[in-house]
């Protein structure tokens, strides 16, 4: 069978989404590994570790415990051991592609931004020897897809990931369940991990505080919050609408700083004990990335 053609902002484009791995420099690698990352699990520190980091020469102030008895004794000076301290990193990643998300009005649907978003994520926490776990929020329900390891795992995660957003595609008049439902059975899933969410927080469902409160208790709670340009700063104009319960009209807007009500989001999630990072889905993935590695550098 033939692949239909990926329209790019509107379909998922896997090999593009390899790619976002390219955009990882040495410098931010090593960051991860130092500062909290995006969704990882600060843990009580288990002493030395168990993995070597170094080997080197005797110094004043040295511990006598960690001598390394063999090279010592081979090039008869004292050496010591010194090792990595040892950390958990397993997030589960759930990508939004309800109905809400099948949305753009510059580069991208908010869906493809949101699985941009989450894509470099994982890939950071994969070369961090971490664990990436990645499931979906469609009109149909959530669908867990799967735990990768390394990178060729991911990559037949991603492909899960392209079909699951070209059938929410066909699936864009279909209701829309809250993102609450998603959340609480994909926990489930996640065991112990930590969860990054990608989102815009449309139609969360009445429960979704207490929810999101309660994962945000257990684990760390990310939330990438995703908005069009549109929603960020209209231009002024009239535009036609046609609403998912049949409404239509024309919306007049005089002066974008008149319309823009003040996005209260953010400060909902942050209520509830999540860290959150708003993307504009019309910046290209590169820019995204950047922004993600900021925010894993600020930690918690």
């Amino acid at each position: 069978m033939i692949e239909p053609a990926v329209r790019p902002g509107v379909d998922l484009d896997v090999e593009a989404l390899i790619r976002l791995r390219r955009l990882l420099t040495r410098s931010a690698a090593r960051q991860i590994c130092t500062a909290p990352p995006s969704g990882g699990i600060p843990r009580r520190r288990r002493g030395r570790g168990i993995e070597t980091y170094d080997v080197r020469s005797w110094s004043d102030g040295d511990d006598i415990r960690f001598l390394d008895r063999n090279v010592t004794a081979r090039t008869g000076a004292p050496h010591v051991r010194t090792f990595h301290e040892e950390r958990e990193r397993n997030v589960l990643y759930l990508v939004d592609l309800r109905p809400s998300m099948l949305f753009g009005t510059r580069r991208a649907f908010r869906s493809v931004a949101a699985a941009e978003a989450i894509v470099a994520c994982a890939w950071r926490t994969l070369d961090a020897y971490g664990r990436a776990g990645l499931a979906v929020a469609t009109a149909s329900g959530p669908q867990f897809l799967g735990w990768a390891a390394n990178g060729g795992a991911f990559a037949s995660l991603l492909d899960k990931l392209a079909a699951a957003h070209r059938t929410a595609l066909d699936k864009i008049d279909d209701p829309e369940p809250p993102l609450a439902e998603a959340l609480e059975e994909m926990e489930r899933a996640a065991g112990a991990a930590a969860m990054t969410v990608a989102t815009a927080l449309d139609a969360p469902g009445e429960c979704f505080d207490a929810v999101a409160g309660g994962v945000a208790r257990r684990r760390n709670l990310d939330v990438l919050l995703i908005a069009d340009r549109f929603e960020i700063a209209p231009p002024p104009g009239a535009y036609p609408y046609r609403t998912r319960e049949g409404d239509a009209g024309r919306l007049r807007i005089a002066r974008a700083h008149e319309t823009r009500a003040e996005d209260n989001r953010a400060t909902r999630l942050r209520l509830i004990g999540a860290r959150v990072l708003q993307i504009d889905a019309g910046l290209e993935a590169a820019a995204t990335a950047r922004a993600l590695e900021r925010f894993d550098a600020r930690g918690f």
